[in-house]
């Protein structure tokens, strides 16, 4: 009866055991999580951070996001090398290689995000001034007002290129910074003739009769911003430096082809730019390289483009691997598997 009693005291303490176990296999919780502090604007071409938190691809890696914003006058850059942030989720802009050529503690590890025509960002008028006949095409635009977001941001580089395709330069206007969503109210009130306008708000705004898109097809594939990490983070922290990156391209993944177009990931949106899911669905989506590739020459292009432009503060130019460590997309690559677009 003994020896009975304590075959049944060891079974039942084996399921126990197994029992107790199981809820930790389940849900992941097989190593400790880690706070990333990541800087961000919540406009749609960052959507990949927001899903990849919202679909546990960070918690997956033992990452909790911070969402944080910089100080008013504070540069990204000048928050990484302060230690104030790991990650920044930003543009390619002159405050980059000006940074890089300070030596600045960081590094671009990888892309966030291209555009292919119709573009999520495009030049746009008013209503009032398209249909009075006021502003038809680019040419109207000679010595008026037009907005990028930020001076010295890649969006002067699309300026350009909207420009020199309906047959003018930035020489022949007036370029001033007006932030995104201030853009169709500065339309409305005159202070600028035309402006870039980031999505879902160029849609929000069409649909709300203020603005007509004047150009969207002026770009085609260029890398305009990326994912930056402080150079503490990379050498205190690499295998979460190279987890991040592996949430993030699980979430580029999952955006490919008509991602955008799901109601989850419109759900995500909206949760974090607080515009609706139904304006999301329709908005023009920017493209998010699966395999996490980066386009050097483009990186020049833009160097040579601010150099012009008289925004840079050095004279030699800086060479890829003096701003760019493409280490942590090649690892997460190998976590996940090259992506082949399905057929």
């Amino acid at each position: 009866m003994n020896v009975l009693r304590r075959i049944l005291l060891v079974g039942v303490a084996a399921i126990l055991l197994v029992i107790l176990a199981a809820p930790a296999a389940v849900i992941g919780q097989t190593r400790p999580v880690t706070k990333i502090r990541v800087v961000h604007v919540p406009v749609l071409i960052f959507a990949p951070l927001y899903v990849a938190i919202e679909r546990g691809y960070f918690a997956q890696q033992g990452i909790e996001v911070e969402l944080i914003t910089t100080p008013g006058g504070v540069s990204s850059f000048a928050v990484l090398a302060g230690g104030n942030a790991e990650v920044v989720v930003g543009g390619l802009g002159a405050a980059l290689f000006n940074a890089a050529a300070r030596g600045l503690d960081f590094k671009v590890v990888g892309p966030v995000h291209m555009e292919k025509p119709p573009v999520s960002t495009p030049l746009v008028v008013s209503k009032r001034a398209y249909d009075s006949g006021q502003i038809r095409s680019v040419r109207d635009l000679r010595g008026k007002r037009v907005s990028v977001n930020v001076l010295g941001s890649a969006t002067e580089f699309w300026m350009q290129a909207a420009l020199l395709k309906g047959g003018l330069s930035l020489s022949d206007v007036q370029l001033v910074a007006v932030n995104f969503p201030e853009v169709p109210a500065a339309l409305a009130n005159g202070a600028i003739a035309a402006g870039l306008l980031g999505e879902p708000l160029a849609t929000l705004a069409e649909d709300q009769g203020q603005i007509v898109r004047l150009s969207e097809d002026f770009i085609d594939g260029v890398q305009v911003t990326a994912l930056y990490y402080s150079g503490a983070f990379m050498r205190a922290q690499p295998a979460l430096a190279t987890g991040f990156m592996v949430a993030w391209l699980q979430a580029s993944r999952y955006l490919y082809g008509n991602g955008y177009k799901r109601d989850d990931v419109a759900a995500i949106v909206e949760k974090y730019t607080r515009v609706p899911a139904a304006i999301v669905k329709r908005a023009r989506p920017p493209f998010h390289e699966p395999n996490g590739r980066m386009n050097f020459n483009d990186f020049t292009r833009l160097q040579q483009f601010f150099r012009t432009r008289g925004e840079l503060t050095y004279d030699k130019p800086l060479q890829p691997s003096q701003y760019i460590n493409t280490t942590y997309v090649q690892q997460a690559v190998k976590v996940l598997g090259v992506f082949s677009p399905p057929k």
